[in-house]
C-alpha cells in the first residue's frame, strides 16, 4: 500500500510539473505574440457614431495586449466596396468586418435577422433575444457556410421613419416616390409602390439634393443632422421599419482560430464593449440634435405616418415575412422562435421603461 501511494503522488507530481510548464510555455507564447490583422467597414472612417466601434475595438484590442495585438481600420474610403464586406471576410482579404448584417439578403435572406425587421424587436429585447434566446445560436447557422463568426457590433436604437420632400398623408402619396430604404423595409415599401434603392453613406446627400432620390431613411437626429438632409427634405417622419439595427462584426473563422485563446477572449471582449458604446454614443447624440431642432432647424416638420398608412406598412411586413416562411425552414424556424421571444419581452417592455415613463412625465 505504501509503496502504491508513493508511486501515485510521484505520478501526480510530476504531472503538475508538467502542466506548470505547459502553462509558463503557453502564457510565454501568447504573452509576445504579434498579430496585426485588418479590418474593413461599410462606413467612412469618420463617420460616427456607425464607425465608433471599429475605432474603439481597435484600441481596446491593442491595450489588452500591450500593443501586441494591432488591428488596422479601413474605412470605405480605403477599400472602395462599402457593400462588399463579406466577401472581404469570408475571402481572407481582410480579417474582420464591420457592416449591417441585412446588405447581405440577396446572398442569404436570414442574414436579415440579425439587423432587424419591420414593427420588430426595441434594443434591448434584441439584445436580450441574442444573448439569453437563441439569436446567437441562429446567428452561427446562418453565419457558418460563409466561414464566417458573427457578433453583435453596435446599435442604433429605434431609427427615424426617413426624409421625405412631400407630405405623406395616404398610401397613395407613396407611389411612385425613390426612396433609398434597404432590407426587408425595402420591399415592404416596394409594396406599396416605391421605388426602392440602396446608396451608400457618402453619396445619400448628393443623390437626394439632386433629385436622384426623393426620400431616404438613415439613422436618427443625431446622425441626420449632420448629413444635412432636411436642407433638402424638410419632412421628417418618426419610425417603424427598424427599431433596434444591430450592425455587425464578422470575423474570419480561420483567422479567428489562429489567434491564442487570451487573444480569442480579448476580441470578443472588446467587441461586446465597443458595440455597447455605440448605442449609448448614439443615444447621446440623437438627443443632443433633438433638443436643438426646434430652435436651429425650424424648417424641420416632424410626422409621423397616418394609422391607416402604418397599417398598410404592418400587412406588407407580414405578407413578405410569411412569404419567406413558406419557401425557407430556416426562415421559419427564427420567425417563429423571434415572435415567441418578443410576446414574452414586450410586456416588460411596457410595463418597464415605457410604464414609468407614462406614469411619470406629467408629473410637475
Amino acid at each position: 500500500m505504501t509503496g502504491l501511494i508513493v508511486v501515485g503522488c510521484g505520478e501526480k507530481a510530476t504531472t503538475n510539473e508538467n502542466n506548470k510548464a505547459e502553462a509558463s510555455k503557453a502564457k510565454v507564447d501568447t504573452k509576445d505574440k504579434k498579430v496585426v490583422w485588418k479590418l474593413a467597414m461599410t462606413w467612412p472612417s469618420t463617420l460616427t457614431p456607425l464607425a465608433s466601434p471599429t475605432h474603439n475595438l481597435a484600441k481596446m484590442v491593442s491595450d489588452m495586449t500591450n500593443g501586441n495585438f494591432k488591428i488596422i481600420v479601413h474605412g470605405k474610403e480605403k477599400h472602395k466596396a462599402p457593400l462588399g464586406i463579406l466577401d472581404f471576410v469570408k475571402n481572407k482579404q481582410y480579417e474582420i468586418g464591420h457592416s449591417g448584417s441585412y446588405y447581405w439578403k440577396g446572398k442569404d435572406i436570414n442574414t436579415i435577422w440579425f439587423t432587424t425587421i419591420p414593427f420588430g424587436m426595441t434594443m434591448k429585447e434584441q439584445y436580450s433575444w441574442f444573448y439569453y434566446g437563441d439569436g446567437m445560436r441562429y446567428m452561427k447557422k446562418v453565419y457558418d457556410k460563409f466561414g464566417v463568426l458573427n457578433f453583435p457590433g453596435g446599435n442604433t436604437g429605434v431609427q427615424m421613419g426617413g426624409w421625405f420632400k412631400k407630405e405623406i398623408n395616404t398610401v397613395e402619396d407613396l407611389k411612385g416616390i425613390k426612396m433609398r430604404i434597404p432590407g426587408l423595409a425595402g420591399e415592404v415599401m416596394a409594396k406599396l409602390g416605391v421605388s426602392v434603392t440602396n446608396i451608400p453613406a457618402g453619396e445619400l446627400y448628393t443623390s437626394l439634393d439632386r433629385g436622384t432620390i426623393d426620400a431616404l431613411e438613415w439613422v436618427g437626429p443625431g446622425m441626420d443632422i449632420k448629413m444635412g438632409f432636411h436642407k433638402v427634405a424638410p419632412y421628417y417622419y418618426t419610425g417603424w421599419h427598424e427599431p433596434a439595427s444591430e450592425m455587425q462584426f464578422m470575423v474570419n473563422k480561420e483567422a479567428f482560430d489562429k489567434l491564442p485563446k487570451n487573444y480569442q477572449n480579448i476580441l470578443i471582449t472588446a467587441m461586446k464593449a465597443s458595440a455597447s458604446d455605440m448605442y449609448y454614443e448614439n443615444f447621446h447624440a440623437s438627443s443632443e440634435a433633438w433638443a436643438k431642432m426646434k430652435t436651429e432647424f425650424p424648417n424641420i416638420k416632424v410626422k409621423s405616418f397616418p394609422q391607416p398608412v402604418m397599417q398598410k406598412m404592418k400587412d406588407a411586413t407580414d405578407e413578405v415575412l410569411n412569404n419567406y416562411a413558406s419557401k425557407d425552414k430556416m426562415f421559419k424556424a427564427i420567425y417563429k422562435n423571434q415572435k415567441a421571444y418578443i410576446k414574452k419581452a414586450r410586456q416588460w417592455s411596457k410595463m418597464g421603461e415605457y410604464g414609468y415613463i407614462k406614469t411619470t412625465e406629467s408629473l410637475k
